[in-house]
């Protein structure tokens, strides 16, 4: 028995794939292509471990089709050109005939990769989908992106590992000889970080020494203690990590920021990965109580795509070193999802006559624009005129922070609008 058994369990068929029902579920969309045969281009966005290359392979089954794969980790633009030439031999001229080549980790393939595959999608000589745990809008050349569908996996959730724990007790030929007893879960699942297929892997572990065997928390952390410590850039410890490394800039720790700076970069994590997730933070955590922040950070993303390893790690630094020290603001952040939940409860309110666009005539007659006043035209470029839809004047969204530039924001806000916002 040398198979894994996350491989021996592997669904076969959409209705035994558990979970993304709003993919595979009765209505979801990929279980409606599937019936129509008709597969466009794909991108599978998800958490490693979710079932990607799963649900790829089932979808070149059930749509009967032929299936090639390649790992964008081994690959180069020969192998896929030799896999595109084999595909066009085997497929037909129909959409619903394409053989279907799959790419597991597309986002580590270069430009250049990807632009390899772009006459084969466009032509129709294969059906790609493409597995991806990072953001495809970054990793993923627009003239390919624009060719694809995105869909997202969700992470699974607890109810989703315990049935698939379940169902590898009853499924798998080796477990179902076995007394296994799930008395507590707890650990096991958070060791997995919602990797599937690292459940299965630990839990194979663990039941394969006894015949009956009775799973606890203390049980789990005994027998796979010794494996904490190491970082695993495609399971839980590049969450926690990245966490750990976001929360030290945002606590303004430079000494913790910079050593899981150092985890990250030893463990062979993605430069361009670190670097995006400090560009979010120099916006969300610091914002405009100092704005260089956001260039700074948006520089040094610049810079590590165009320097790459191992001299991308100074410029890391420094710019972890620098958000660390900075002055703190999440306001703006606060006042987008204050907005956006205000929208979501009042909907589309009409926009007062005298902010509208008046390019005709007629909505010229109609006043668009009649009472609006040029800001430019009044002392120091500024009047007091409404801008909100009636129903939510005077409705305040965004509070200033207390750092000094953000103070001096609120003197000028207080000063132009007086009561009208409460500042």
């Amino acid at each position: 028995m040398n198979e894994p058994l996350a491989e021996r369990i592997r669904p076969k068929v959409l209705e035994d794939y558990i979970s993304q029902q709003h993919l595979v579920g009765k209505e979801g969309v990929l279980t409606n292509l599937v019936k129509k045969g008709m597969i466009p281009s794909l991108l599978l966005w998800g958490p490693p471990g979710i079932g990607k290359t799963t649900l790829a392979n089932i979808i070149a089954t059930e749509s009967k089709r032929p299936f090639y794969t390649l790992s964008a980790i081994s690959s180069g633009v020969k192998d896929v050109r030799e896999v595109i030439e084999k595909a066009k031999k085997s497929g037909g001229l129909f959409t619903a005939k394409n053989p279907i080549l799959f790419i597991d980790e597309i986002h580590r393939f270069s430009k250049s990769q990807q632009d390899s595959l772009l006459g084969a999608v466009e032509k129709g000589w294969v059906t790609l989908i493409g597995a991806t745990t990072e953001n495809p809008s970054f990793e993923v050349i627009p003239a390919l992106l624009s060719r694809c569908q995105v869909y997202i996996l969700n992470s699974f959730d607890k109810k989703d590992l315990v049935a698939l724990l379940h169902r590898a007790m009853e499924k798998d030929e080796f477990l179902s000889s076995k007394k296994i007893t799930l008395k507590e879960t707890d650990a096991l699942l958070q060791v997995c970080g919602g990797d599937a297929r690292k459940l299965l892997n630990i839990f194979e572990i663990l039941v394969s020494v006894d015949d009956e065997i009775e799973i606890t928390n203390k049980l789990v952390l005994s027998k796979i203690q010794q494996n904490t410590a190491r970082y695993d850039k495609t399971g839980e410890q590049h969450y926690d990590i990245i966490s750990a490394f976001i929360k030290s800039i945002r606590g303004s720790d430079p000494n913790a920021a910079v050593y899981w700076l150092a985890r990250m970069i030893e463990g062979g994590e993605d430069v361009k990965f670190i670097a995006r997730r400090m560009l979010i933070l120099a916006s969300e955590d610091i914002g405009n109580a100092n704005p260089t922040a956001l260039i700074f950070a948006n520089n040094t993303f610049q810079a590590v795509s165009i320097i790459g390893h191992p001299e991308s790690r100074i410029i890391l630094s420094q710019c972890a070193v620098y958000l660390s020290n900075s002055a703190k603001s999440n306001a703006s952040y606060l006042a987008i999802g204050k907005a956006q939940d205000l929208v979501r409860k009042t909907g589309d309110l009409s926009v007062p006559l005298s902010l509208r666009n008046a390019p005709s005539k007629l909505m010229k007659d109609l006043e668009y624009g009649k009472e609006y006043q040029y800001s430019h035209n009044y002392p120091n470029n500024f009047v007091d005129q409404e801008f909100m839809p009636d129903e939510i004047s005077g409705t305040k969204l965004y509070e200033p922070g207390e750092n000094q530039r953000e103070r001096q924001f609120k003197e000028i806000l207080k000063n132009r609008w007086k009561d009208k916002y409460d500042y």
